[in-house]
Parts: C-alpha cells; sequence; structure tokens
C-alpha cells in the first residue's frame, strides 16, 4: 500500500512539472502587438519549488526609477495571474518594461516591448515569421495558439491583408507573400482578436547533381621537412554525399597523418560545397613521394583526387637582398649608437626641457620649506670673500630670482640668540637640497657639521640629496667623508668664472638639473645676462 502511494505522488510531482514548463515563455526580449491578449510563463521551474503547496508565484515590474513594483492582480480585470501565467486582456502601450516572476527560489525575468498597432495594414513588420518552402512542396500555414487553444472560436486566413480560405496546397511561385492568420478568443464575454504572421518564400527544389572534387585531379605541394602542412580537399557536391580521405586509420608508418573530422561547408552559385582537411605534422622523408587520396562518392558517381609531397628547394638569398639587408642593418646600428651617444651628453638639457615642457613641479606635497640649505664659510674675511658673496648673494640671485626656487642662507634666514647646532638641523631637516659651496678652507672650519648633519639625513633618513660645488679648486678632495661615495645623488660642479656667467652655462644647467623640479616663476626664462660682472 506504502508503494502504491508514494507511486501515485511521483506520478503527480511529474504531471505537475510537466504543466509547468509547457507553453511558457522561453524568450527573454518578447515583442508583442498593442490590443491583443499576452500571456508571461516562468519555465524550468525547479522541483523544490512544488514541496509546499501553498507557494504561490509573484509577479512584479520594473519602474522609471528601476525599482521592482509588486503586482495587484486580484485586483485588475485586465492584468490577471492564471496559475503560473500572467494575462493581459489586452495588452497596452503602457504595459512595455521589464517583468519578474518569483516562485519560491526561482527568478526569471522578460523585457516586453509593445509595437503600436498599424491602422493602414492588418500586420506589423517587426512582428513576421518567416519561413521558406520548396517549390511543388506542401504548403500549410498554421492557424493555432496552444497556449488560447481552448478559447478560440474562429480563425480567418489573409493573404497580403485580403481574406482567403484556409490553405493546403503544393507551393508554386505565385504563393510568395504575408499570410495573417487571425484567431478570435472569447474571455469574460468579451471578444478577442490574436495575429500571426508569416512571410512565405518560394524557392526553387535542389535536384541531386554529379559530386565532383574541385582542382587538377593530381597536385603536388612543395613542404619543408619538419614543419607541419595542411592538404585542403574541396568538392561540389549533395548533402547526403560521402566525402573522405582515403587513408588508413591508426597507420604505423604514417603517425603523423590525421584526418581532421571538421567539413567546412557553404553555399556557392545555390550549390553546396565543402572542404576537408589532412593535417600532417612534422613531415619526414616518409611522406614524401607518397599519395595522399580525397574522395566524394554517392550512388551515381565517385571522384578522386590526389595529393604528392616533395620537399621544398631552398633559394640562397639574392646578392642585392643580401647587401641591402647589410646595409640598413649598419646604418641602423650607427643611427641607434649615435642617439644614444647625444642623450648620453645632452642628457641634462634633455630634462631640463622635459620639466619645462610638462610644467612638472616636485615641491607641492612633501612638506618642505626650503628647496635648499646652503653651506659655506661664514666669517667672510679677504681669502674667502669670492666664496661667501657667491653663497650669500649669486645663489640667491640667480635660483631664487631667476628660476623661483626658495633657499636657506644662514645670515639671512636664522635669527640670532638661538642654538646654533639645533637650529641648522631643523633647517637642514625642512630643506630637499643641501648645497655645499666648497673650498680650501671649508673642511676646517665649523661649517663641517652641516655637511656630517647633511649626510646623516641622506644616508639614514634618506630625506636630503647633497650638491657639492667647488667654488676655489681643492687640491685633496680626499678629507671629505668617505660615506659621499655611496650616495646616488653626490656630485661635484666647479665653478668656472670666465665659463660660468651665463644662466645658459653648463655649470647652472648642471646646478638645475640636480635641483628638485620646479614651475619657473612668470618672467623667469633664461638670459644669457652675466650672473657676475668680470673685474
Amino acid at each position: 500500500m506504502y508503494c502504491e502511494e508514494l507511486f501515485l505522488i511521483l506520478l503527480v510531482l511529474i504531471v505537475k512539472n510537466k504543466n509547468t514548463s509547457e507553453k511558457c515563455t522561453s524568450l527573454h526580449h518578447i515583442n508583442v502587438l498593442e490590443g491583443e491578449p499576452f500571456h508571461l510563463k516562468p519555465c524550468d521551474i525547479s522541483p523544490s519549488s512544488h514541496k509546499n503547496e501553498a507557494l504561490t508565484i509573484k509577479w512584479s515590474k520594473m519602474n522609471t526609477l528601476h525599482d521592482r513594483i509588486e503586482l495587484d492582480t486580484s485586483s485588475s480585470p485586465r492584468i490577471t495571474s492564471q496559475g503560473y501565467s500572467l494575462e493581459f486582456w489586452p495588452v497596452q502601450l503602457d504595459d512595455e518594461g521589464t517583468y519578474f516572476s518569483q516562485v519560491g527560489n526561482d527568478e526569471q525575468n522578460w523585457t516586453l516591448t509593445v509595437i503600436k498597432r498599424n491602422e493602414h495594414s492588418c500586420f506589423s513588420g517587426k512582428l513576421v515569421y518567416s519561413r521558406k518552402v520548396e517549390s511543388k512542396k506542401l504548403l500549410h500555414i498554421p492557424c493555432e495558439d496552444s497556449y488560447y487553444q481552448k478559447l478560440i472560436n474562429s480563425t480567418s486566413l489573409y493573404k497580403n491583408c485580403k481574406k482567403i480560405s484556409p490553405l493546403k496546397k503544393n507551393a508554386d511561385p505565385g504563393d510568395q507573400g504575408y499570410y495573417s492568420c487571425v484567431l478570435s478568443i472569447h474571455h469574460n464575454g468579451k471578444q478577442y482578436n490574436l495575429t500571426k504572421t508569416f512571410n512565405i518564400t518560394i524557392v526553387e527544389g535542389h535536384n541531386n547533381i554529379i559530386p565532383v572534387l574541385l582542382g587538377p585531379k593530381l597536385e603536388h605541394t612543395e613542404v619543408e621537412l619538419g614543419k607541419d602542412v595542411e592538404l585542403n580537399c574541396s568538392a561540389l557536391l549533395n548533402e547526403h554525399d560521402k566525402f573522405y580521405w582515403n587513408i588508413i586509420k591508426n597507420d604505423s608508418l604514417y603517425p603523423n597523418v590525421h584526418e581532421d573530422k571538421n567539413v567546412t561547408t557553404w553555399i556557392s552559385d545555390g550549390k553546396l560545397h565543402a572542404s576537408k582537411i589532412l593535417r600532417i605534422e612534422k613531415v619526414t622523408e616518409k611522406n614524401l613521394n607518397f599519395s595522399y587520396n580525397c574522395a566524394v562518392v554517392n550512388t551515381e558517381a565517385t571522384d578522386t583526387k590526389s595529393f604528392i609531397l616533395f620537399r621544398k628547394e631552398m633559394a640562397d638569398i639574392p646578392g642585392h637582398v643580401f647587401t641591402s639587408g647589410i646595409i640598413v642593418a649598419i646604418f641602423t646600428s650607427v643611427a641607434v649608437v649615435c642617439l644614444v651617444i647625444m642623450c648620453v651628453i645632452y642628457k641634462v638639457d634633455l630634462v631640463l626641457f622635459y620639466r619645462h615642457l610638462v610644467e612638472r613641479d616636485e615641491t607641492l606635497t612633501d612638506g618642505k620649506i626650503y628647496d635648499a640649505f646652503v653651506s659655506y664659510l661664514k666669517d667672510c674675511h679677504q681669502e674667502n670673500g669670492e666664496e661667501h658673496t657667491f653663497a650669500v648673494q649669486t645663489l640667491p640671485r640667480v635660483l631664487e630670482k631667476q628660476f623661483g626656487y626658495k633657499l636657506c642662507i644662514f645670515e639671512r634666514d636664522v635669527m640670532p640668540g638661538g642654538a646654533v647646532v639645533d637650529e641648522v638641523h631643523s633647517l637642514i631637516e625642512k630643506s630637499r637640497r643641501l648645497i655645499i659651496v666648497l673650498s680650501k678652507s671649508y673642511m676646517t672650519n665649523e661649517s663641517r657639521f652641516e655637511l656630517e648633519s647633511g649626510l646623516h639625513k641622506a644616508l639614514v633618513e634618506r630625506k636630503i640629496k647633497i650638491i657639492i660645488i667647488e667654488f676655489m679648486p681643492v687640491s685633496d678632495l680626499t678629507l671629505l667623508p668617505q660615506s659621499l661615495k655611496l650616495l646616488k645623488s653626490y656630485r661635484v660642479l666647479k665653478w668656472k668664472t670666465n665659463e660660468s656667467l651665463s644662466y645658459n652655462s653648463r655649470f647652472w644647467k648642471n646646478l638645475l638639473y640636480l635641483m628638485p623640479a620646479k614651475a619657473k616663476p612668470d618672467g623667469g626664462d633664461s638670459e644669457t645676462l652675466p650672473v657676475l660682472s668680470v673685474p
């Protein structure tokens, strides 16, 4: 008894699941004609949704704000819910939009486009099904609808919008045209029309042709040993003709020969063509001078074609081609070398030009106050007077007034009375570069503390870069700390009074290259005027 009850329950579930999948709406983008009945029904509802008999379907529609609004089908005489279907009696233009159905965990959606009815035609061109019928074959227009079949009262058939009798005949060229089925449906005391239109095209029937392989019956193919080759056999044939390569399957003598299972077909001049590939991987001596045969066969005829492989002769490169190639290679190499040399020689000019072109500024977001702290001999004696003037006057005049940098100069920017060591350490902390104006007396002066503090910032904290200007020739640079050699930014610029006066001189370009990139102020273009007057 228990087995019989289980069988009945299983049978009911199968029938119920079948009914929910029948006549469902599988398309997700649907066009429907205004004023006609229409329905939506989800497909493939999972069986888990039917375990609870009280489970119902919920319908919703997306509004203009892309929010889902649940449909109340119980209060609408026009849009109703029948089982798992959403029915429109009839559909109207404002029904256009995206609809959602939810049955348990199953959710599906459709986008509905409502086509406005053409008052001058019995059908809409956007709702036409195209069909091709062979001449002298049965022409039948199916005027039916499986969903509304029980509600159909009568059917009418129109050809090009003129009413005709039901059609079932052998097709001829005069039968081409638009056939419209109008199904009259009765629902709730009202009559509705449902239209289905077919565009019927009459085509000539295909008669069998004699199959033939295209091209010469014997084709020689040049190949290179060790390379792959494909032999392409093409044929004019009928749809059910046999088309194959005549090779022995699993031949141990030719394990590198494989027939492609895929056949490429196309229609040309109303006739069927096909091509089939034979692949030979890494051609060997055994594959040469051997006949590979292709065949096409039907009950009336057979045609074959042979391919023979032979080794391709390797031709020498012509002398003029070889000479031209060598010349081009030499000129290209020389041009590349010259370009590299020019880039190395004019590296500083190229970098400065690039900074000016893109108006690059590295000083905007690092939180520093000064672009450079200038370290120099503070005592202005006669023997180091020029060096002192260069540090406190010439450098600010060029870097600040001409190029917009902000320097920290001890005599000018440090308030007297403070702790010098702490003050210097703080100023270096606020600077992006440490410029050392080097002379014979520099290393024996108290300024050495500024160098050592800058080295600590550069090597340990990596917060500053050091620039050394050799103002007076120094006989022995080994007195400088060896740790300077560990800095990538370490570089010595030599001041030459006769050559470094112009703003465009190599000295000032090299100094600007080592300084942080900074946009020039207005009116700060380079000049050729001297910075220092010549005595």
